[in-house]
């Protein structure tokens, strides 16, 4: 499996060499739909708290004798019945809402992506991002080069840049660009695959051996 390499000016400078069982996959919807609504459910953070009827002040005397009234029986006015009464069943930050994913799942759901991703379009290779100049200018200059995929023209979560290792003049580029994200390949999760519409490998000779693999799986 082949696909075109870019350079910098947005030329094809080659080509890459792509593994089939991390771009060959086929697709999915269940694993993927699985894996990143558990990814997400792990990193939800619990805010809300509400205070059962035992936490809520006051209440610890019965408002009225229990017969005899004509008025519905009450034990205290903390009930949940009551205004400013507890909440019955409300959100508690002592609830776990962490959901386990196991790595091979976790790893062939980001294999599927990519696939689709190849597919569609949406992966573009380039053989290296290194700057002149660690410019936001120069980085939608480079950006704006790849004509054929308008990376530039989506206005949120446009690009996710996988870079083979870590490059801090790069990663200061690109940082003032709010639709894009830059990481290294070996940390690309299905949650970030799913977010941008497009996918940048640099240098894929590295970046491709970076991904993360499922263990004695065929090349």
């Amino acid at each position: 499996m082949e696909t075109a390499l870019y350079n910098l000016e947005g030329k094809k400078a080659g080509t890459v060499n792509l593994p089939e069982n991390i771009f060959g996959v086929k697709w999915n919807a269940d694993l993927v739909k699985q894996v990143a609504d558990s990814l997400l459910s792990s990193k939800r953070k619990n805010i809300a708290h509400t205070k059962t009827r035992g936490k809520v002040r006051g209440g610890g005397r019965k408002p009225w004798k229990q017969k005899g009234t004509g008025r519905a029986r009450h034990g205290s006015i903390r009930s949940p019945l009551w205004r400013h009464g507890g909440v019955a069943h409300g959100p508690r930050t002592d609830k776990n809402y962490e959901r386990k994913v196991g790595k091979t799942m976790r790893i062939k759901a980001l294999h599927t992506i990519l696939s689709r991703k190849l597919h569609d379009g949406e992966v573009l290779f380039v053989d290296a991002l290194t700057m002149p100049q660690a410019k936001t200018k120069q980085a939608i200059k480079t950006l704006n080069a790849f004509s054929d995929f308008k990376i530039m023209s989506k206005k949120k979560n446009a690009a996710a840049i996988a870079l083979g290792s870590k490059n801090k003049e790069t990663e200061r580029a690109f940082r003032n660009l709010s639709n894009v994200e830059v990481l290294e390949a070996r940390n690309l999760n299905p949650l970030t695959l799913l977010q941008y519409k497009y996918i940048i490998l640099e240098n894929p000779e590295i970046s491709l051996k970076a991904l993360p693999k499922i263990k004695n799986a065929k090349s």
